[in-house]
């Protein structure tokens, strides 16, 4: 693919290539390149923060710690989270940018991060989260964690647009395979991610998300199949009311930001499981009830956020929208010109971290190839 295809497709190759250019000179990170001291793990092993909880203040230790829902804990222990979504967004662009020029050099710093974070020994992340959202004096690790790498799903596309490059051996193209195949099979054997699929709410979303991606990357049609049954017979009849909105996000303390979040990840979801013959784009209970209505939905308060008609969120409220995913995959896959006109015209990146957390796809061109 070209740059006049990417341009094609909406995608702005300029501010790729000027991006790739900076994760050339970027040092590769790793999950070891920061101890958590509260961790029950080893040193490769993820670990991070339940978001939304304090400091007992009625504690002299401050534990067990209590909930404020919406109300994130900046003194929370993040550093994987962060390293995390670094190291996904060097690989995808590294990605992106060869897949424009199909010069090695982009590839072959894309796989130096690859390989030190998934294979090396000494730095490579375990295939489980274990220990994810963890709530000091309550729990080592939740099942509700699992979202924390919904940023990986980048990952195997970047693996695919680097597959025929020469800095990709076949070893290379298998081991990551392997990876992720022991991650999918965490995911979908431990309890934490039993827990996880049964959520109501945008986690489990983010977890059948993880699963196709992960799932058609390793070849597993068994699980790809169960996702696309899942999405039609669970995720829309389960989550979504017959105006479109989802009732579980518009009741939290963040219900505009937990919307657009469920909603691109609803819509990336679709994208993965459509084929020819299980159009997920025009599925529809019914009662109406499918992607198209959950767009019809939304869509008016991306466009104009002053009409939004429910409760501000408590926080980040003034930095939404901004450019999601779900515009442009919906746009094409729906060939509606609306879609793709709103896409262009938001505002692309996002300085704050709260956002960007919740925009699991960093480079969409890759998903387009």
């Amino acid at each position: 693919m070209k740059r006049w295809l990417c341009d094609s497709l909406l995608c702005d190759g300029d501010k790729t290539l000027a991006d790739a250019r900076i994760s050339l000179k970027a040092k590769t990170v790793h999950i070891t390149d920061v101890v958590a001291k509260l961790s029950e793990g080893g040193i490769h092993d993820y670990y991070s923060n339940a978001d939304y909880w304090w400091p007992n203040p009625d504690k002299p230790d401050g534990l067990p710690y209590i909930q404020r829902d919406g109300q994130t804990n900046p003194e929370n222990f993040e550093s994987h989270r962060l390293i995390l979504r670094r190291c996904r967004t060097h690989i995808a662009t590294l990605a992106a940018a060869y897949v424009l020029t199909d010069e090695e050099l982009y590839a072959q710093k894309a796989m130096q991060f690859i390989k030190e974070f998934f294979f090396d020994e000494q730095t490579q992340m375990s295939p489980h989260l274990l220990y994810a959202q963890a709530i000091p004096g309550v729990c080592s690790g939740r099942g509700i964690g699992i979202i924390d790498t919904l940023h990986l799903i980048d990952v195997p596309m970047a693996i695919e647009a680097l597959r025929n490059s020469a800095s990709m051996t076949l070893e290379d193209y298998q081991g990551l395979k392997g990876w992720f195949q022991d991650y999918l099979k965490w995911m979908t054997t431990h309890p934490y991610g039993i827990e996880e699929r049964d959520t109501q709410n945008n986690h489990s979303v983010c977890w059948y998300v993880q699963v196709a991606v992960f799932g058609r990357f390793t070849g597993n049609q068994e699980i790809v199949d169960f996702c696309r049954n899942q999405f039609k017979r669970v995720l829309v009849p389960d989550q979504m009311a017959l105006d479109g909105s989802f009732p579980r996000e518009l009741s939290r303390t963040k219900p505009y930001n937990y919307s657009i979040f469920i909603l691109d990840n609803l819509v990336a979801l679709c994208h993965v499981l459509s084929t020819e013959k299980e159009n997920l784009w025009e599925f529809q209970l019914p009662d109406g009830r499918g992607i198209r209505r959950a767009l019809e939905f939304l869509y008016p308060y991306l466009k104009d956020k002053t009409k939004w008609p429910y409760t501000p969120d408590v926080e980040h409220f003034e930095a939404l929208p901004v450019r999601v995913p779900s515009l442009l995959f919906a746009g094409l896959g729906l060939s509606d010109n609306r879609f793709l006109e709103l896409w262009r015209r938001l505002p692309p990146d996002s300085t704050d971290q709260e956002i960007r957390r919740n925009i699991s796809i960093r480079q969409p061109l890759l998903w387009l190839l």
